[in-house]
């Protein structure tokens, strides 16, 4: 069967990726229903739902309530609708009709026009042959002429998902805050709306744009998964709906309340995309499919391993000079460092955080010949050049700023809040996009540099742009697409610069911005015991290949916890390791273990980086994740545990995926073990009785 196959007498569709279908079908009223989200349907068997007996209840309620993938404001329907305008005679309701079906290939655009008003909404769909991934967004154009006026965008999601009847429903979605991203949280879905949000110009810490939809009782290795998520950047809204009539949807889409867009005649409005997946085999499996969604369709560079690289921050905050980065350069390269970035306070008046920034020119006292002495020293031996960089904000203490006030977000008479002693550039200003884009490329070119760490420390206050034609609202969306354009245009003229997302650590991670960079800085929080709680949550949607990951000092410099230096190592390298402690304190012992450990991670970082993930379950306080080489030949486990309790000795670790008829040789030790028995009696681990250790175990498997 076709990836999309069609009966154009019954008006269905029937999207289909390996594994799982999601079936379209348009009433004689022209509403556009879900009639199926699960595992693979024939066009024959699809037809069958039509005939499906409907609950036989009678009620209040209209049972199009979440069952509709076009879900518009209007008539008897009173949950959250997908698309919601106000036209301007102040009439609210749709009534959209099909008329145009384009399906090229693996595409598929219904047109819909409203009956009365200038109006069209386009839903378009993507399907992936390889993967069990659907993509999803909207195209809405006023199609009137001036005499008509502005149609106002009061809600314009990308998806509305219908999902099938289940016996319960539980929701799982990341929260947060800043140096706390990403802790999983499951929870039974309550009736009504939960909406979950972000207000703040950013995709945000508190939240992360994706869901993920059970009964129940799935488990990480048992079970469906209805999971979808937003690749946006800015401000964004995800609301999962259970109805009285036990229907649920789940909603997502840029933008957030009170926030509207004014369409005038002519203008069009494309949401961003949101993917969707239905998965069985568990939260696990749910998770290794979204994995290998972002490295075969969402980055640019898959195939690459990242590069272990160094941070100079926590070593000098701001007291920063070409000797002492050289100094630390050195070190770093001893230790196996493939990579050198040059953290905050190498530009204009950058002394402290209150001054300079905007003004992207070397400190003279402090680089007096410019960066290029450091730059070819970090050349030479034989590391990458990395370069902080904030270019969104701006500190009124600036050249930049007294030259140009009004290019920063703000409202006629009201305060500017500052934060960080920051305010933000508004992008959405062309002249300013402008202005970003000329600075950075200049400082690329002229410097060599290979990586930019793209860092955003505060959120949108005073969104206001108060000399633009039209609705000033636009910039939420507008700074979003252009960002977007200006990494995409440093990518396409610097092919070989990589860049790092970061916003106070994970404050900007989604679909969007990974397809425009190649890792992402989870957290500030370099604290180890605290980063296995954010990192599992990280894995849920991303990959080990986008997740930078630092080992810093002991005491920990925002905790205070004291953690032994294999473990900070071990639990960094279950991502793009990274050192970043202050390494002109560290003592000959620690540097040589340390180099030691860098050599163990690139050894087995094919696998942690390209490999399958599967996230283990041990006794007591041990966790553990599996890598698996995508042949099969090799896997590598990291295991960590924080306490052992009553002189218990570790229970063996059961592994996953691994075939039972082979053997598998350990790296380190030599010893020869059975996949079978690794599979059901688990692999013996070697930990040590202390407190925080951990081992990373690198297996091969023997020719046949």
């Amino acid at each position: 069967m076709p990836s999309i196959a069609h009966d154009p007498g019954h008006r269905l569709w029937v999207l289909s990726g390996p594994g799982s279908s999601y079936v379209l079908h348009l009433d004689d009223d022209h509403r556009l229903r879900g009639l199926h989200w699960g595992p693979r349907l024939t066009l024959d068997q699809a037809l069958s739902l039509l005939n499906y007996p409907a609950p036989g209840r009678r009620s209040f309620e209209d049972p199009l309530d979440g069952t509709l993938d076009l879900d518009t404001a209007g008539a008897m329907r009173y949950a959250h609708a997908g698309v919601q305008v106000r036209f301007p005679d102040g009439v609210r309701d749709l009534e959209p009709r099909l008329v145009d079906v384009v399906h090229v290939g693996s595409r598929l655009v219904l047109r819909f026009a409203d009956r009365h008003y200038p109006l069209a909404i386009e839903t378009h769909y993507r399907v992936h042959p390889d993967i069990d991934v659907l993509e999803r967004h909207l195209r809405l154009r006023h199609t009137g002429g001036a005499a008509d006026g502005p149609i106002t965008v009061v809600r314009a999601d990308s998806a509305t998902w219908v999902l099938p009847r289940l016996l319960d429903y539980r929701l799982s979605q990341v929260r947060g805050q800043w140096s706390a991203e990403t802790q999983l949280v499951r929870v039974p879905l309550p009736y009504g709306e939960t909406v979950t949000t972000s207000r703040r110009g950013t995709t945000g810490h508190q939240a992360n744009p994706w869901a993920m939809i059970d009964d129940g009782h799935t488990s990480e290795e048992h079970g469906s998964v209805w999971s979808c998520a937003l690749a946006w950047s800015g401000g964004w809204k995800l609301t999962a709906q259970r109805l009285p009539t036990e229907r649920v949807t789940v909603s997502a889409g840029f933008g957030h309340d009170p926030v509207t867009r004014e369409l005038a005649p002519g203008e069009e409005l494309v949401t961003p995309v949101c993917a969707g997946a239905y998965t069985e085999d568990g939260f696990g499996a749910a998770s290794r499919l979204w994995h290998r969604y972002v490295r075969d369709h969402v980055l640019a560079h898959p195939d690459e391993v990242r590069p272990v690289l160094y941070n100079s921050w926590e070593a000098t905050g701001y007291d920063i000079d070409v000797t002492g980065q050289i100094e630390l350069a050195e070190k770093a390269a001893a230790l196996g460092v493939e990579l050198f970035v040059m953290d905050d306070g190498w530009f204009g008046a950058r002394t402290h955080d209150g001054a300079g920034l905007g003004d992207w020119t070397p400190n003279p006292e402090r680089f007096p010949d410019g960066l290029a002495p450091l730059v070819d020293r970090v050349h030479d031996l034989g590391m990458g050049f990395g370069l902080w960089v904030e270019p969104e904000m701006v500190n009124p203490d600036s050249d930049l700023y007294r030259a140009h006030p009004d290019w920063v977000l703000h409202q006629p008479h009201r305060r500017r809040t500052e934060h960080r002693n920051q305010l933000v550039l508004n992008l959405a200003r062309p002249d300013v996009a402008a202005w970003v884009h000329g600075r950075l490329d200049e400082l690329v070119t002229k410097n060599a540099i290979d990586f930019l760490k793209w860092d955003m420390n505060r959120p949108f206050t005073e969104a206001g742009w108060p000399d633009v034609e039209g609705d000033p609202d636009r910039l939420w969306t507008d700074h979003v697409h252009a960002l977007y354009a200006i990494l995409d245009r440093l990518r396409a003229d610097h092919p070989d610069l990589r860049i790092e997302s970061c916003s106070s650590g994970g404050g900007r991670l989604d679909l969007g911005i990974l397809a425009r960079t190649d890792q992402v800085w989870a957290s500030d929080n370099t604290d180890a015991v605290d980063r296995v709680e954010i990192q599992h949550g990280f894995s849920q949607l991303y990959p080990a290949q986008v997740m930078g990951a630092w080992v810093t000092d002991s005491p920990n410099p925002f905790t205070g916890r004291s953690v032994p230096l294999d473990f900070r190592f071990r639990v960094a390298a279950t991502g793009v390791l990274g050192l970043g402690g202050d390494l002109n304190r560290w003592g000959d012992t620690e540097l040589a273990r340390a180099a030691e450990l860098v050599a163990e991670y690139k050894a087995a970082r094919h696998l942690v980086q390209l490999g399958e993930q599967h996230r283990l379950s041990g006794q007591g306080d041990l966790t553990a994740v599996q890598y698996l080489a995508p042949d099969g030949r090799e896997t590598a486990v990291i295991a960590l545990r924080y306490a052992r309790h009553f002189g218990h000795r570790d229970a063996p670790l059961p592994l996953r995926a691994l075939d039972p008829a082979a053997r598998y040789r350990d790296t380190a030790t030599g010893a020869v073990h059975h996949g079978a028995v690794l599979l059901t009696h688990g692999l013996p681990l070697d930990l040590a009785a202390d407190d925080h250790t951990s081992t990373l175990v690198h297996l091969v498997r023997e020719p046949a």
